[in-house]
């Protein structure tokens, strides 16, 4: 196992482990304010601390999905161009992905120095900047996982394999290790 493939293996199992804890914990918290409301005491927290909850699910999540090049794509489409045209596209396609996501990065460093001092109003003792640091936390692992997940992305086009067909391969490859 290469030093890459050990980094990739780690950083999803830390990412999996961390979006199971929220989850879990986010359901806990649903159940129990519905228990607590139905018995007439609400929590003041709940729609606050859920919302912010099912942000930081979202944000973490995607950079699994980055991770494991789960996203929406197109490579029906990039598979069916010349190789040269598919390299293009793919290159150009990374360039705004890490664009998009060195800006997202930048743009959650200025709101989270905007919101200092300011606390949640639920929570009162909870700074805000807490919350909202999911946001240049997020898109700097998107970044991560992207950039881990290139070399195979890059020899997955090359080899013409769409995403679709190295999924199954990966499974099928694990069954039969199941096996042995």
């Amino acid at each position: 196992m290469t030093a890459l493939e050990r980094a990739r293996s780690i950083l999803e199992r830390i990412l999996e482990f961390w979006l199971v804890a929220l989850i879990v914990t986010l359901t806990t918290i649903v159940v129990l304010a519905a228990v607590w409301r139905k018995a007439g005491a609400s929590f003041v927290w709940y729609d606050e601390v859920g919302s912010i909850m099912l942000a930081w699910i979202t944000y973490y999540g995607a950079a699994l999905a980055a991770l494991k090049r789960g996203h929406i794509g197109f490579d029906g489409i990039l598979l069916a161009m010349p190789y040269k045209w598919r390299m293009i596209c793919a290159v150009i396609a990374e360039i705004i992905v890490f664009a998009f996501f060195i800006i997202l990065a930048f743009t959650g460093l200025q709101v989270m120095s905007i919101l200092q001092g300011m606390n949640l109003i639920s929570l009162p003792w909870v700074p805000v900047q807490v919350t909202q640091s999911v946001i240049p936390i997020g898109a700097v692992l998107f970044i991560i996982c992207e950039a881990i997940s290139l070399p195979e992305y890059w020899h997955r086009l090359r080899a013409k394999i769409s995403a679709d067909e190295a999924e199954l391969a990966q499974h099928l490859e694990a069954h039969e290790a199941s096996k042995s």
